[in-house]
């Protein structure tokens, strides 16, 4: 489902793990406000950004149930990808 970014920070993970996750707050289309996961390293999101969500939580942060699709939208894929990906992404 679509939405606009209203703010996008940093979290830190449940124990054991230690990070600063990127994570966006998403106003929907339906009206719904949830939080939303960055993944990849790097990201070009900002307040107003309209990004595409898709289900799927994130293990170690609570609250977390929702991910950002990259290269849609504003949301850029991930540049330089340091792990591979098939030719068909």
């Amino acid at each position: 489902r679509r939405g606009t970014c209203a703010r996008v920070y940093t979290i830190n993970p449940k124990k054991p793990n230690s990070a600063l996750r990127k994570v966006a707050r998403v106003r929907l289309t339906s009206g719904f406000e949830i939080t939303a996961y960055i993944p990849g390293i790097g990201h070009n999101l900002q307040e107003h950004s309209v990004v595409l969500v898709r289900g799927g939580r994130v293990k170690d942060l609570p609250g977390v149930r929702y991910r950002i699709i990259r290269g849609t939208l504003d949301a850029v894929a991930v540049k330089n990808r340091q792990q591979g990906r098939s030719s068909a992404l």
